[in-house]
């Protein structure tokens, strides 16, 4: 990519970026092209797809997010590594409205732009669902897909308005959840949260 080009690219990414916060995923590409200043069609030449802008966006994030979760394994116990990563993938979601819905699309579509990043996503989680089940700290009874699920399940909640404020109290819940004998006293947010 020439200089130029590379410099509009991440240009309308950084615009791209403050839209999304702002607007969530239903943010309007004709928005996004107006602020970076630049026509609808230079936005497209670079995203041909809102799936790709979303790409781009995410894919720093989510590289970030399995690259904890690397280290996270190697790093803590096993019922530890999965609840502080699914901690980590909870603060994730809730950094862009409406992200979680589209995860949830993508990670089945092999044609979707986010794909490959969801896939990981959901690797990296079932692969430490799988390591706390073999010390025994996680429920036998459930899989990655399971697990993916009940993420995907907290991150539409919290973001909701109506739930927002609940995130701790829900990740708690489903924390405890997954987890066998975790103390539910320990770590539950109070009933009024």
């Amino acid at each position: 990519m020439r200089a130029d080009a590379r410099k509009n690219y991440s240009h309308i990414l950084s615009v791209a970026r403050d839209v999304v916060t702002e607007h969530g995923i239903d943010a309007s590409m004709r928005d996004i092209a107006r602020r970076a200043d630049v026509g609808l069609a230079t936005l497209l030449r670079h995203f041909p797809t809102r799936e790709a802008l979303f790409e781009a966006l995410l894919c720093t994030n989510l590289d970030s997010l399995t690259q904890k979760a690397d280290e996270l394994e190697t790093s803590n116990s096993p019922g530890e590594a999965l609840v502080a990563w699914f901690r980590e993938w909870v603060t994730f979601a809730q950094s862009y409205r409406g992200v979680v819905t589209l995860m949830a699309a993508a990670h089945t579509n092999p044609a979707s732009a986010l794909y490959v990043s969801c896939a990981a996503v959901h690797s990296a989680s079932a692969r430490l669902l799988v390591r706390a089940q073999s010390e025994g700290t996680a429920r036998a009874d459930m899989n990655g897909d399971d697990l993916f699920a009940l993420m995907t399940a907290l991150g539409w909640a919290i973001d909701q308005p109506s739930f927002a404020p609940r995130a701790d109290r829900l990740f708690h819940i489903i924390a405890g959840a997954i987890l066998i004998n975790q103390s539910s006293n320990e770590d539950a947010a109070p009933a009024g949260s």
